[in-house]
């Protein structure tokens, strides 16, 4: 269950972050747990997440973020957080797993919290510093916990067997000529095997269906298409193929997308690893619950004019991990 940095809608390990005003508060943000030595992350290192996220999310939406309805009767800010806490607890519940397994940070790898610690810190203007009240050690603690969250799922997934092969995420390229007419569909399959026949031309001609190019990957939309699809080597024109009501044509441009199936190889590897790390965390997770307090939040305001800029955290966390 790997931390991901996502835009508004999706989810930093399933959040995004809020907002909030310290007026001088140092407490921590209490955690109710069945381990009964959980340690809490203070409010200055809660709004580390905080400010970065609010500013980027203002940054890219400008002020008028505030104004926004969404889902359910939130706005902006109890989205936000609503994302801060879920995010919190998960990245607490991965560390926590980490400690169960005995994964930890090498002295390399320390030493790189401690470098983009020190940029991220010597980044910051005064105005970020006392708007979350954060000092060097809690950004090396920030740093740590997000980067150990990373780590325990690679540490505990790298003696399975996850490999994809080319041929499971294989991509290739076609142009199709879609058709409710059979007969129709008949007679343009002849004019495309024509001697110099112009299939794209055909194409733009005849289908019902603008989209004439296809990337096709296996086992993505499984028939009678895919499969004829597949069967074709580059340049080849299939027979018309029935399929969901329609009548299809299809034509091979490129029987291996060479770039395409690297590319969805590895977004098959990150969901097969996903699906392997998440049977280990949800065990774990109902054994050992872990959530927070709304306690610390009853007093938070928001404001969209203070003078906070600081939105790079994550930016400097992959400059020294590349994840």
């Amino acid at each position: 269950m790997k931390i991901l940095r996502k835009p508004v809608g999706t989810f930093l390990l399933a959040a995004a972050a809020a907002i909030a005003l310290l007026s001088g508060c140092k407490a921590d943000i209490p955690i109710v747990s069945e381990i009964s030595e959980t340690k809490a992350y203070t409010l200055p290192q809660s709004m580390i997440i905080v400010a970065t996220e609010r500013n980027r999310y203002q940054q890219i939406y400008t002020s008028q973020i505030w104004g926004v309805d969404l889902p359910g009767g939130q706005n902006f800010e109890t989205y936000l957080v609503a994302q801060v806490k879920e995010f919190l607890q998960e990245m607490k519940m991965l560390n926590l797993l980490a400690q169960n397994k005995g994964v930890s940070l090498t002295s390399a790898e320390k030493e790189k919290v401690r470098k983009a610690s020190e940029e991220y810190f010597s980044s910051l203007t005064k105005e970020d510093i006392s708007y979350m009240g954060v000092k060097e050690d809690d950004v090396r603690t920030m740093y740590e916990e997000y980067y150990l969250s990373n780590k325990v799922v690679n540490e505990l997934t790298k003696d399975m067997n996850l490999e994809i092969s080319d041929s499971e995420a294989k991509v290739i390229l076609v142009d199709q000529i879609v058709l409710s007419d059979s007969a129709l569909a008949a007679d343009v399959l002849s004019k495309a095997g024509a001697e110099g026949a112009d299939f794209a031309a055909l194409a733009r001609e005849y289908s019902e269906d603008g989209a004439i190019e296809r990337k096709i990957g296996r086992g993505e939309t499984p028939g009678a298409f895919e499969d004829a699809a597949f069967a074709l080597s580059a340049g080849g024109i299939s027979q018309v193929v029935e399929e969901n009501g329609k009548n299809y044509i299809i034509k091979c441009v490129n029987d291996y997308d060479e770039n395409a199936t690297q590319e969805r190889k590895a977004g098959l590897y990150r969901k097969r690893k996903k699906e392997a790390f998440d049977q280990i965390y949800s065990r774990f997770k109902e054994e050992n619950p872990v959530t927070f307090s709304d306690e610390i939040w009853k007093d938070v305001k928001f404001s969209k004019d203070d003078k906070t800029t600081t939105a790079n955290f994550f930016e400097i966390y992959k400059k020294y991990f590349s994840d």
